[in-house]
């Protein structure tokens, strides 16, 4: 397995408005899952928050599923037991799909899912927009043209101004870009790969340096996508089972997690095969990974998976 970065250096493009929200009154049911469980091996530096941006999980989780202490050292050698299942929404035909708050990133296609990958996302007081976009431009090694608004900010914080980054290791790209025509705004690679699945950007969507590389040379410039806002999701897999899976409302949009639940469960026909309490426990915890609440009668299967 890789070794994973344990460095922090928090800093990515600009997002210089929020671009109008997608209208969504009630999100798809889901049929597929993504991750599963998986044993992992700690390399030299690596920490529970490392291990968990890598695979998409919470590192308090981590900890639980190892039963460590949430401030627990690792050392090299030691072998974690990874469990990270997330649904998958409501597929693409082709192209990229980005869930905002399960901060993961889904490349359709030909209506199949071709890789899903753990991504960083734009802190609260600078998120990162919903909307159609397109891949409009692939670079590696891209120097960092800083914009207005970040140089005021190292500005305000006392920092050394800075109005380019070449390529290199200091770089907050990392080595591969892909541009949106989203003024501003890009998918690409991090130097801190302990920072991915958090919300600490300036709206950029930042991937592990080895997920970039693979995505880079998946998309095509031409190629569409689209960023969602969807912290609750249900699905009914192949074999009848019920799940969950419920994030925080981070950019505080006002969902009722709750109330998305059951009026998904009614509209989909799944009410009685669902166990509500587990339900409740699922919408408690927040914890963002794929949980069964119910299963469907006689095990059948409700869509494909």
């Amino acid at each position: 397995m890789i070794s994973l970065a344990r460095r922090s250096f928090f800093v990515c493009l600009l997002a210089v408005s929020s671009l109008p929200a997608l209208a969504q009154d009630l999100p798809p049911l889901s049929h597929r899952v993504t991750g599963s469980d998986t044993e992992y091996t700690v390399q030299q530096g690596d920490s529970l928050t490392a291990i968990g941006a890598r695979f998409g999980l919470e590192p308090k989780l981590l900890a639980r599923q190892n039963a460590l202490p949430a401030n627990a050292r690792l050392h090299p050698g030691q072998l974690l037991h990874v469990r990270h299942p997330h649904i998958v929404p409501a597929a693409l035909d082709d192209g990229i799909l980005v869930n905002l708050p399960q901060r993961m990133l889904f490349n359709f296609g030909q209506g199949k899912l071709v890789s899903a990958y753990p991504v960083g996302l734009g802190k609260p007081s600078w998120p990162t927009p919903q909307g159609e976009f397109r891949i409009v431009n692939r670079q590696a090694n891209k120097p960092w043209l800083v914009p207005k608004s970040i140089q005021e900010e190292m500005r305000r914080e006392g920092k050394i101004v800075q109005e380019e980054v070449p390529p290199g290791p200091d770089n907050p790209l990392g080595k591969h870009w892909l541009g949106l025509n989203l003024w501003g705004y890009g998918i690409h690679g991090t130097i801190a790969p302990a920072s991915v699945y958090h919300f600490q950007s300036h709206g950029c969507i930042r991937l592990h340096p080895d997920d970039i590389a693979e995505l880079f040379d998946q998309v095509r410039v031409g190629m569409q996508g689209r960023l969602i806002y969807q912290p609750v999701l249900l699905a009914v897999i192949e074999d009848g089972r019920i799940l969950l899976e419920v994030h925080r409302d981070i950019y505080k949009k006002g969902i009722d997690p709750a109330r998305t639940v059951r009026d998904l469960a009614e509209a989909n026909g799944l009410s009685q095969s669902i166990d509500w309490p587990k339900v409740d426990a699922v919408i408690a915890a927040q914890d963002g990974l794929a949980e069964e609440v119910g299963r469907l009668p006689g095990n059948g299967s409700k869509g494909q998976p």
